[in-house]
């Protein structure tokens, strides 16, 4: 018997150099595959926008190839080898992206604030005392920031809010003015789009609603959404003001109660879909709060409690 085992690794010292680098092979393309695609995503630009949603597939796909392969060895020769165990490990962590794309789970879009640029200061899109319910810098307080379009967008409410009412009189939000948070020239002015019933998550085939979008000097544009039907009091190709109506607070598009949602991004939107542009920094300037305020919120029982930055525009427009 000890003949018999000193023959069998005899054989296993002759194996010729490349089998012996190839039995980590497949672990060194899973650890390439999520440090290349990782390295990307934090560079920004359209490439990194690309390969995050090309990654939430091919990562997956690749994990369970991988996987199989492990078990299908293991099955056959049932022991694992280093390589073996270390590839089974790399393999499950590449299968994570898959939980992002079906929403199951929520990460913070790798781009890096350093990395986005321009950023764009503003002022606060209406006058009234508005309670950030989303906004900052990571899914943390901002549930936008998973999507690269919408990574520094906000969601700002006025009181009464939260009460789950279905009439829309209820929510403070709703009826009041929006205002342009900056000058520049208008490219779309969406209107028609009903409102929806509050107090629940509605979707519909036009997520921001009723929705204006103004040109910045930058050549970068600003969002404004889920504005009130027959409410929107600007035109394509206008040219407006800061602090200039450009309609009322509405509850149009996926929306579950009356607020407004503002978002800063690289591309026009009439010309990429939504989810499908850089996002970029957005920031606001004379209010009584910091620069980029925080939202979120705390569950207490059945009872949900915002947490976020309470913030008014102070000054003149």
């Amino acid at each position: 018997m000890t003949n018999e085992n000193d023959e069998l690794e005899n054989i296993a010292k002759a194996q010729p150099a490349w089998r012996k680098v190839g039995r980590w092979a497949l672990l060194i393309i899973l650890i390439l595959s999520i440090l290349g695609s990782w390295l990307i995503f934090s560079q920004g630009g359209l490439a990194s926008l690309t390969v995050w949603y090309l990654a939430q597939l091919f990562l997956p796909l690749l994990g369970f190839g991988a996987l199989s392969i492990v078990i299908i060895h293991w099955l056959r020769a049932r022991h694992l080898s280093l390589p073996m165990i270390l590839t089974a490990i790399v393999a499950i962590i590449s299968i994570l992206p898959l939980f992002w794309l079906l929403g199951l789970w929520s990460i913070t879009y790798p781009v890096s604030i350093e990395n986005a640029e321009p950023a764009a200061t503003v002022r606060l899109p209406a006058n009234e005392e508005l309670t950030v319910a989303w906004g900052g810098d990571s899914v943390k307080t901002n549930y936008h920031a998973a999507t690269p379009d919408q990574r520094w967008a906000y969601d700002l409410i006025v009181a009464p809010y939260l009460s789950e009412s279905e009439n829309l009189e209820d929510y403070g939000c709703y009826g009041i003015k929006v205002l342009a948070p900056a000058n520049g020239r208008i490219v779309i002015a969406h209107d028609g789009e009903k409102e929806q019933v509050p107090g629940k998550l509605q979707t519909s085939l036009n997520p921001y609603g009723n929705h204006v979008v103004i040109e910045l000097p930058t050549e970068t544009y600003l969002v404004i959404a889920h504005l009130k039907l027959d409410s929107v009091a600007v035109s394509a190709g206008d040219m407006v003001q800061e602090g200039e109506t450009i309609g009322q607070c509405g509850n149009t598009g996926n929306t579950s109660e009356p607020h407004i949602h503002v978002h800063h991004q690289r591309q026009n939107p009439a010309e990429f879909p939504v989810n499908f542009a850089e996002g970029l920094p957005l920031y606001f300037r004379d209010h009584n709060g910091p620069a980029m305020p925080q939202g979120g919120y705390l569950e207490e029982g059945d009872q949900a409690i915002l947490t976020g930055d309470i913030v008014q525009h102070q000054g003149g427009r």
